[in-house]
C-alpha cells in the first residue's frame, strides 16, 4: 500500500457533489433533515475572502442564495460590500458549517447546524483550492472549526462573546490566512451589539479596511 496522500480533489467535481448531498435524509446523524436538503454555497477558485457562518436560514433556503436577508443587509453594511460584490464568487467565498437550512426549535428559532456537513465536507473542501487570506468566521460553530483547523485551538475555547472579544489576538497570531470572529449578524444579536460598543468602534474599520484591500 501507498504512503501517498491522495492529491486533493478538483474544486468542481467536489462542489457538485455538495450541491447533491443528501447525507442528512439517507444517513443522517440523529434525526434526520425534515425537509427536503437544499445544499447553499458560494465558493471560487480565486476569491481571498471567505465568510465561514453558520446554516441557512428559510429565506436562503427558498432563494438558492447565502445571506439573502435581513441578516445579510446587516453584514454587507459590517464589510462594507454592496450586493454585487459579495455574490462575485471571483471576490467573495461563503461557505456555512451546515449548508442545508435545519430547521427550527419550539421558539421558531433556527437550530444549530448539521453536524454531517463539517464530518464529510469541510476539510476537502479546504484542501480542494488555495487557502484564503481572511476568514470571516461569523457564529460560534464556524469559529470553533476554522480556528482549530489553522492550529489556533487555544481561541477556540470558550464562548462567542469571550473569542469576539479576543479579536485582536486572533488576527495577530497568523498572517496568512488571518482570521477575524464575528456575531451572528442577526436581529436577536442588536442587544449584543448595543452592549459592547467596541465592536462597531474597533472591530468593524478593521474588517472594512482588509475586505477593500482583498476585494
Amino acid at each position: 500500500m501507498s504512503d501517498m496522500a491522495a492529491p486533493p480533489e478538483r474544486l468542481d467535481d467536489l462542489l457538485a457533489r455538495i450541491r447533491a448531498c443528501r447525507l442528512c435524509v439517507e444517513a443522517p446523524r440523529g434525526v434526520a433533515l425534515p425537509h427536503e436538503p437544499r445544499p447553499v454555497l458560494h465558493v471560487g477558485p480565486t476569491a481571498r475572502l471567505l465568510i465561514a457562518s453558520q446554516a441557512p436560514g428559510t429565506k436562503v433556503h427558498a432563494s438558492g442564495r447565502s445571506f439573502d436577508d435581513a441578516s445579510g443587509d446587516r453584514l454587507r453594511a459590517w464589510l462594507g460590500l454592496d450586493r454585487a460584490t459579495f455574490y462575485d464568487e471571483g471576490h467573495v467565498a461563503i461557505a456555512a458549517m451546515g449548508f442545508c437550512f435545519p430547521g427550527q426549535d419550539a421558539k421558531g428559532g433556527d437550530l444549530p447546524p448539521r453536524r454531517e456537513c463539517a464530518g464529510q465536507w469541510h476539510d476537502r473542501l479546504f484542501a480542494a483550492r488555495a487557502p484564503f487570506d481572511l476568514i470571516v468566521a461569523v457564529g460560534a460553530s464556524a469559529q470553533a472549526y476554522h480556528l482549530r483547523r489553522l492550529g489556533l485551538e487555544r481561541f477556540a475555547r470558550g464562548g462567542l462573546t469571550e473569542r469576539v472579544m479576543a479579536w485582536r489576538e486572533i488576527w495577530e497570531a497568523r498572517t496568512a490566512p488571518r482570521v477575524l470572529p464575528l456575531p451572528h449578524p442577526s436581529w436577536r444579536n442588536t442587544g449584543w451589539l448595543k452592549r459592547h460598543p467596541w465592536f462597531e468602534a474597533e472591530l468593524l474599520p478593521v474588517l472594512r479596511a482588509e475586505v477593500a484591500r482583498l476585494v
